[in-house]
Order: structure tokens, then C-alpha cells, then sequence
């Protein structure tokens, strides 16, 4: 059953048709595309999603590998390791503070192509490291560049994209920064890790080389007054022949209402706070998932559970399933909805996480540390273990599966869907300081715990929480499938709480 924003009523949704018109410049009734500058546009940006998720991984391959370096300035403690994994999201948290005022003072896309620079310092310091130190810093400066783009992309590709394909183009950061994750998960099987830092270096130039030469959004032109230049914009992301006179006018009368920036008293209001709160307690829950911790120790994880393949290998595969992952929300994001997709990706990461639990609780143990031989020796209940250690990577495959396929895309999609514009800048930023600042104390904190209690308890927390993410969803998660940015914002301009029943 549809939620009520679909089919509200009052004066504010009486412009907005029951069934809205095709998109222009998206697809025809034959389904021949009519625009692809739309998509290149959004290819052009979401590069720095490549760059975040190469980044935020690079710890996986790299922390093993600096723990057993005969180079003592370079030599990795448990403690040290802690730093070098958690520090990224200090530094995202830090470009999602930057990003509540660089993404309404530079625009959404001087913005993305700023996060370049502290990305390409960053694996520079990294590739020419000779000290824990230069580590540490490469690896904040690209965290730093991460949270920027984190805030800031999103929102571009929403603000370009037509109602009928916000949701697939909605989905593309993650998807980019699955690729990128995968992508540093291969080059980790064949490159030392000094040479994983001059890699990541081209996609962030790549990037700038590319937006240089796309437009900005026409809703930040419209707010800075520049009416020619956003419709010119529009125009160009729609395609020769499009007419976008309506859209234009639509987009024109939404901005001319809110030309001013929110203060705080109007933040008071329902129609503002509301959509933050839910963006907010989104991006908080999303963390509270584990997805951070795991896909930073993912190859330390399997080093310390009984698996059947080797480590390294496991990471790559579970890479691979995490793309896959992310393309099939992709394509089902605009035809079974947000909401749905959020309930089966939390109850696929209940399942998951608690399964991890159980079994590092129960399951066999590698008889050295770092170690996956001799595993099918070890009897559980008297039986061969060797096919009971795939659980791990199994278990860790259906986690990133559902997390891929719902918490991971729709999150930042919803953020930039339901997020008034007056607000959408300074509150994206403030979504990733949170998620972040979250990520930073989970990420910090997981090996503590690990060390101290095991690491069955984290996983155990970690289905606790999706069981709350289920319930969040029903409660408060509104269905924005199909909805204009502009709808969006009219449904919550009306007060009607039902979608909070």
C-alpha cells in the first residue's frame, strides 16, 4: 500500500498530477533514451565516490601487511592499527563539517572537485610514507576528501536527476564506491601497498578532468540568482528538444520560496526539523550497522576466524558481492520502492550478523594465529569442519549483500530526496559529521572490544541494531519513489504525520 505521500491531498500537491508525466530527456514509451549528458554528468561526479570507497577500504590489505613489516618505523601494534583504520572517519567527519559550508558557498560542483586536493595529498603521504605519521595524515587528508564528497554528491545527482531515474542515479555513489572498494580489494592481490596509494591517485584527477566540463545544478543557480545559466543547465541535462519550461517553473517557484537561509527558529518548524531528524537518525543507524568496522578489518577478520580461503581472497569475493549487490537496488529502486528495500536489507543483515556471532561463539578455531591451514582438523560435535568455516565468508557475503542492496544507497539517496533546500547544504554536511563521528567510535572501538571480550560481541550488537532499523523504518521512513524534489517538499509543508504512525 502506498504511503500518503503519494497520494496526499491539499492545496500544495493540487499542480502535481496523480500520475506525473515521463520525465523529459529520460526515456520515451519505446524506452529509447533521449539524453545520456544526464548520466555523464552523474559518471563525472560519482568518480569521487570511486575515490571514497578505494579509500576507505585501503586499510583492509594494507594494516596485515604493515603489522608484520620488517621496517621498525613503519611496524604496526594493535593499538597503532586502530588509529591507521579509524582515523579516515575523523577526517570524513571533519570534510562533512567542511561540507555544510562549501556546499551552498562553492556549489555542490566546485565542491566535489575541491575534495580532490586533500585526496591526492593524501596518497601521496601515504605512498611516500616513512613514519606513522605521514600514515596517519595521508590517511585523515583522505577521509577528509571522502566526507566532502559524501556530503556533496548525493545532493548534485539529486538535484540534476528527473523523478524517473532519481532512484537508479540515486544509487550510483554507492555503486561507485563499491567499485572502488573492489577495485583496491584486486590491486591488493597483485601490488605492495606503497603502489595501492599511486593508484588511488587517478581517479580523483580523472574526476576533475571530467566535471570540469559538466554544468552545476540549476536548483544552487536559481538560489544565486543566475536564472539564464540554470536554465541553460537544465536544458543541457535534458537534451536536445526537451521541454523543460515546466520543470524550469516548477524548480524556479520552489527556490523563489525559500531564497533566504533557514535560521534557527525556523528550524523549529516541523516541515524543516522532521526530514532532518529522519536524515539524521538515518545516516546514525546506517553506522550502527558495523559496515564501517567490517569493510576496514575485513581481511583482519577472516585472519582471525577459521576459514576455509585464504584471507585476501575472501575480501575480493566479498567485494564482488557487494557490487552485485549494490546493481540489483539500482535497477529495483524505482519499481519496488525505498521502503521495501530497506526492510529486506535490514532483516538480511540481522540474519548475517548474528550468524557471524554464533559462529565465532561456537565455531572452530585456526590453530596459529594468521593462519588457514589444518582448519579441517579441528571437529565440531565430531563432525569435519571444512565446509562449516565457509560461514564466515558466507555470512559476511549476506551482510554486505543486504546492506548493499538497502541501508547503503537508499540512505544517502533519502538524504538528498527529503532534505528541504533551504537546509539540503548545511544538513547534508551535518548527516555525514554524524554518520562519521559514529563510524570513527565503532571503528576505534571494534579491536578494543574484540580484544577484550571476542569478537562474537560486536556481531551480536550489530543484529540488535537492525532489528531497530526494522522497526524505524515502519514508523518513520517515508516513500518518496516516483516524487519530484519539489512534492517532496510539499508533502512535508503540510503537517500530515501518518507516515510517522
Amino acid at each position: 500500500m502506498q504511503e500518503p505521500l503519494l497520494g496526499a491531498e491539499g492545496p500544495d500537491y493540487d499542480t502535481f498530477p496523480e500520475k506525473p508525466p515521463p520525465s523529459p530527456g529520460v526515456r520515451t514509451r519505446d524506452g529509447a533514451l533521449q539524453n545520456k549528458r544526464l548520466f555523464l554528468a552523474t559518471f563525472a561526479a560519482v568518480l569521487g565516490n570511486f575515490s571514497f570507497g578505494y579509500a576507505l577500504v585501503y586499510t583492509s590489505p594494507v594494516i596485515p601487511a604493515l603489522e608484520n613489516s620488517s621496517d621498525p618505523d613503519l611496524h604496526l601494534t594493535k593499538t597503532q592499527a586502530s588509529w591507521f583504520g579509524s582515523v579516515f572517519t575523523l577526517g570524513a567527519a571533519a570534510g562533512g563539517l567542511s561540507a555544510m559550508v562549501l556546499n551552498d558557498l562553492l556549489g555542490r560542483k566546485l565542491s566535489i572537485m575541491f575534495s580532490a586536493v586533500p585526496s591526492a595529498a593524501g596518497y601521496a603521504l601515504m605512498a611516500g610514507a616513512h613514519g606513522l605519521w605521514m600514515l596517519l595524515l595521508g590517511r585523515m587528508l583522505t577521509g577528509f576528501a571522502g566526507g566532502l564528497t559524501a556530503a556533496c554528491i548525493p545532493v548534485y545527482v539529486s538535484e540534476i536527476a528527473p523523478p524517473g531515474v532519481r532512484g537508479a542515479l540515486g544509487a550510483t555513489p554507492q555503486l561507485m564506491a563499491v567499485f572502488g572498494s573492489l577495485f583496491l580489494y584486486a590491486l591488493g592481490l597483485l601490488l605492495p601497498w606503497r603502489w595501492l596509494a599511486v593508484a588511488g591517485e587517478g581517479p580523483a584527477l580523472l574526476m576533475i578532468l571530467l566535471l570540469s566540463l559538466m554544468p552545476n545544478s540549476p536548483r544552487f543557480l536559481l538560489s544565486r540568482g543566475r536564472d539564464e545559466e540554470a536554465l541553460q543547465a537544465l536544458a543541457w541535462l535534458r537534451g536536445a528538444g526537451a521541454d523543460v519550461h515546466r520543470e524550469f517553473e516548477q524548480i524556479q517557484d520552489n527556490v523563489r520560496r525559500q531564497s533566504s537561509q533557514m535560521s534557527w527558529a525556523e528550524a523549529r518548524d516541523p516541515h524543516m526539523y522532521r526530514p532532518i531528524l529522519i536524515a539524521l537518525l538515518m545516516r546514525f543507524l546506517q553506522q550502527l550497522t558495523g559496515i564501517t568496522p567490517v569493510l576496514v578489518y575485513l581481511q583482519s577478520i577472516f585472519d582471525s576466524t577459521a576459514v576455509l580461503l585464504p584471507p585476501q581472497d575472501d575480501a575480493a569475493i566479498v567485494g564482488a558481492v557487494r557490487l552485485l549487490s549494490v546493481l540489483i537496488a539500482a535497477l529495483t529502486m524505482d519499481l519496488a520502492g525505498r521502503k521495501v528495500l530497506l526492510f529486506v536489507s535490514a532483516a538480511i543483515m540481522f540474519a548475517a550478523n548474528l550468524t557471524l556471532g554464533l559462529y565465532v561463539h561456537f565455531g572452530p578455531r585456526p590453530l596459529t594465529p594468521n593462519s588457514t591451514m589444518g582448519i579441517e582438523t579441528v571437529p565440531l560435535g565430531g563432525t569435519p569442519t571444512n565446509y562449516l568455516t565457509l560461514v564466515p565468508l558466507l555470512a559476511t557475503m549476506l551482510f554486505i549483500m543486504g546492506y548493499a542492496m538497502g541501508w547503503g544507497p537508499i540512505t544517502w539517496l533519502l538524504m538528498s530526496e527529503i532534505l528541504p533546500l533551504r537546509a539540503r547544504g548545511m544538513a547534508s554536511g551535518l548527516c555525514v559529521l554524524v554518520s562519521w563521528l559514529t563510524a570513527f567510535i565503532l571503528t576505534k572501538s571494534f579491536l578494543l572490544v574484540v580484544n577484550a571480550s571476542g569478537l562474537q560481541v560486536p556481531f551480536f550488537f550489530f543484529a540488535a541494531v537492525c532489528l531497530v532499523n526494522l522497526l524505524f523504518t515502519g514508523c518513520c521512513v517515508p516513500e518518496t519513489k516516483g516524487r519530484s524534489l519539489e512534492q517532496i517538499e510539499s508533502f512535508f509543508r503540510t503537517g500530515r504525520r501518518s507516515f510517522l504512525r
